[in-house]
């Protein structure tokens, strides 16, 4: 009953945020005038607005925010740890540095090679990471471990960013900002096919570790004393929450707190650990906590104010839910 209610629920959300984010943006427009621009209307100028430009930002940060929150969801059972996310294995880091390359030495890029010279990028540096994290996870045996060295990984690539700011133009600097802020609205409608095929892939991919993720819960040795290959499990859920992170973070820049806080949501709302429940329930609550984050950050721009930067919006609403999550850990029991 509890199941049903929460899916239910999380899948009201999303089909009364996806049609409401419709309607909010610069410029104001009616029910009729958006249905009228979906149907293919003559007015061009009310089709590219609500077509080409607050669709494919809305269908990205659905599938923005059921990545990042999948991928945090396999890093905390991997690694046995509600606090692990994305961003702490380096792989945000690592994206981070791949298009600090590509932008501070280029100067400041614009148009479509310039949005494939930062996807190729931040897919470079994130992978760079992950073939790095892959082979020291071939020697360390241990979780923790692993863990430590991903977060060693990441600082070392925040140190080489920082050095390229010293050296960099003012306007290779400003570029990689803009881009450090995270936006769902940069994906057109030419870009958003391969986010869409690439992310559903690594989503339907990560379904089939469900059973090896249960059998993580019990223990590293319960789950060898059922046939699982822990060192090979941690890997393959190391890639594939790698590249979950690495695909987001190419296409909408470094997005944090959304895959550390919404695998929490779901299981505090499931009161279970199952992730037969708590992935999909994860996914959809990862694309309902994209959908908000995108409607409010272009608000303010029915007042003119300007788009609010995701990564100021996503500690607002994640940091209650952490400090909710370290009073209560020991009430919530998590992995048991």
């Amino acid at each position: 009953m509890r199941t049903t209610l929460v899916f239910g629920i999380l899948a009201a959300a999303l089909l009364l945020l996806l049609p409401f984010g419709l309607t909010v943006g610069g410029v104001e427009l009616t029910v009729s005038q958006i249905v009228e621009a979906l149907r293919g209307g003559d007015d061009a100028v009310t089709r590219y607005i609500v077509v080409e430009n607050r669709l494919p930002a809305l269908i990205t940060a659905i599938l923005s925010g059921a990545a990042l929150s999948v991928a945090g969801l396999l890093m905390q059972t991997c690694f046995n740890n509600p606090l692990a996310g994305p961003s702490i294995m380096g792989i945000s880091s690592g994206s981070s540095l791949g298009v600090a390359l590509v932008m501070m030495f280029a100067g400041g890029i614009a148009g479509a090679w310039g949005n494939l010279a930062v996807i190729t990028g931040a897919l470079a540096g994130a992978f760079v990471v992950l073939i790095l994290l892959t082979a020291v996870s071939a020697v360390l045996r241990s979780g923790d471990a692993l863990l430590i060295a991903g977060i060693l990984i990441g600082y070392l690539a925040s140190s080489v960013i920082s050095l390229l700011s010293f050296f960099s133009s003012a306007q290779g600097v400003h570029g990689y900002v803009m881009w450090g802020l995270g936006s769902f609205s940069t994906v057109g409608l030419d870009r958003l096919p391969l986010l869409a095929v690439l992310s559903l892939a690594l989503l339907a991919a990560s379904a089939l570790y469900i059973r090896s993720l249960n059998a993580l819960l019990m223990g590293e040795r319960f789950a060898s004393n059922v046939g699982i290959s822990v060192r090979r499990v941690r890997t393959g859920l190391l890639a594939l929450s790698g590249a979950l992170t690495a695909v987001v973070t190419a296409w909408c820049g470094p997005i944090g707190f959304i895959g550390l806080v919404v695998p929490q949501v779901a299981r505090i709302s499931l009161r279970s650990s199952n992730h037969a429940k708590v992935l999909p329930a994860t996914a959809l609550c990862g694309a309902v906590a994209g959908l908000l984050c995108q409607i409010i950050s272009v608000a303010p721009t029915l007042s003119e104010g300007g788009a609010i930067p995701l990564n100021a919006i996503t500690p607002v609403l994640g940091v209650p839910v952490i400090i909710y999550v370290l009073l209560n850990r020991r009430r919530l029991l998590y992995f048991q």
